[in-house]
């Protein structure tokens, strides 16, 4: 029989446990979006064009999804605490040099930092959660340190912007500073020392082939941008891509510790609930990206104007996610997170019809519309997720969640500018890599489109949760 008190105070830490790694969740997410409001400042007090200041955006996201798959497997082996713990050290002092302001090059080598303390806290945060609490309380952890993430990843824009409103742009990363110092004192109180690690060694061909499959694919992307597609050096990224992206799953499949558990793949409702994951991710950072330009370029707000509108989004998901989980404890899990996929849709087609003169209370709609949507999403989708995996495959499915999310943010990103300078560039008639301040009604058209494309993204996640529903049995979620 079981102590009730133990019962209390493992409880207690538990939770407190789950709050120290969760501030670290929401910051490593939080520094993949808070630039974007503050790049049209940095790019005039750096001296560089809109096109190339993205590089502090998409350098972090590739540093930190080459990386993820990795660390989760050196936290298996060498112990998920131990590597938490140094990459907490390392994203506050990547945080510190990016909020310095001294160049262009030296913000990227701060990112570049940053990037690899956020992968060693978020390839292992799952895992944390999964040894820290039991069956019955999983879910509900699971879905507290997904509130956090998806929270981080949409947060920025609009704290940012608060913060730009009073305070230079450096503080946009200083922000982290405190919170991480608080969040470090916590989890030396509460988190005990070493959790259960697992025999076994590094896939060290898997992880090169990784790290060259991202970096080449979303490298020749963003390269491609500045200087066209068909260019020698975008095209040699695009090969060295889907070479080590062949060799990846070549080497996996034949792997005795793959990086990545190809098996689990085999699951349906895990396999399209990731996608969809990827998916919503990759669509709401059209909106963290695009939104920024179109309230302060477009319209002319200042940063602080249009902090206070991107806040918007963050503030309902606080109330919309619970709610998600709520209906998913009391109908099915798939079709709630189907509903918001198809209200977050309806968002997306909204924002197609904003023009330079639309009433910002339009804006605010559809916003409050696609919040509630993503949130309602979120929590079901998480729940299936985590509970169709065999129980001694919930450290990979998490660390394969967290790179779902960060696939998508990346891709996102790129995606969306790549979407919206095309565009621009086809109504300008010249090739286009920054906002044009003459010519308002060029980006209100690229602005139109990306957005369509976006459209198209999340019609294609509601028919992976449509096919997540028709193939999860009521008795795999327990």
């Amino acid at each position: 029989m079981n102590n009730p008190s133990t019962e209390t105070k493992t409880q207690k830490n538990s939770w407190w446990i789950l709050v120290s790694i969760g501030m670290f969740a929401f910051m490593s997410n939080l520094d993949s979006s808070i630039v974007n409001i503050a790049m049209p400042i940095m790019a005039k007090q750096l001296h560089v064009p809109m096109n190339q200041i993205e590089w502090v955006v998409s350098s972090y996201l590739i540093v930190l999804t080459a990386l993820l798959l990795f660390f989760g497997k050196l936290g298996d082996i060498y112990g998920k605490v131990k590597v938490f713990r140094i990459g907490t050290v390392i994203f506050l002092l990547g945080s510190f040099l990016s909020g310095l302001q001294i160049n262009f090059p030296f913000l990227l080598v701060g990112r570049f930092i940053q990037g690899t303390g956020a992968a060693m806290t978020l390839s292992n945060t799952y895992g944390i959660t999964t040894s820290t609490f039991g069956i019955k309380e999983r879910g509900r952890a699971m879905g507290f340190v997904g509130t956090f993430v998806a929270l981080g990843a949409i947060a920025g824009p609009g704290l940012g912007g608060l913060i730009l409103s009073k305070l230079p742009w450096g503080y946009i990363f200083w922000v982290n500073l405190p919170i991480g110092i608080i969040a470090i004192t916590l989890g030396a109180v509460v988190m005990p020392k070493a959790f259960q690690t697992v025999p076994g060694s590094i896939d060290w061909l898997g992880f090169v082939n990784f790290s060259l499959m991202i970096i080449g694919l979303f490298l020749g992307v963003f390269i491609g941008q500045e200087v066209g597609y068909t260019q020698p050096v975008p095209l040699g990224l695009f090969a060295l891509g889907i070479v080590t992206l062949w060799g990846f799953f070549h080497t996996e499949k034949r792997a005795e510790n793959p990086l990545m558990p190809l098996s689990l793949f085999k699951i349906k409702p895990f396999s399209y609930g990731l996608g969809a994951a990827v998916l919503i991710f990759l669509s709401n950072f059209f909106t963290v990206v695009i939104v920024p330009f179109y309230l302060e370029d477009a319209r002319q707000l200042s940063a602080g104007q249009a902090g206070a509108l991107l806040i918007i989004f963050p503030v309902v998901m606080v109330f919309s996610g619970p709610f998600g989980g709520w209906l998913a404890d009391h109908f099915s899990p798939a079709t709630i997170a189907s509903i918001g996929l198809l209200i977050v849709a309806v968002a997306q087609a909204m924002y197609i019809f904003l023009t330079l003169t639309s009433p910002m209370w339009v804006y605010v709609i559809i916003t409050v519309i696609m919040a509630f949507g993503t949130g309602l999403f979120q929590s079901p989708n998480s729940d299936i997720v985590m509970s169709v995996v065999p129980k001694n495959s919930l450290g990979s499915a998490g660390s394969l969640n967290a790179l779902a999310r960060n696939v998508g943010m990346i891709s996102g990103t790129a995606l969306s500018t790549s979407a919206l300078f095309i565009a621009m560039g086809i109504k300008a008639g010249f090739h286009v890599t920054n906002y044009l301040p003459k010519q308002p009604e060029v980006f209100i058209f690229g602005m139109h489109v990306a957005f369509a494309v976006s459209l198209v993204i999340i019609l294609g996640a509601w028919g992976l949760s449509i096919m997540q529903g028709r193939t999860v049995k009521p008795g795999d979620l327990k």
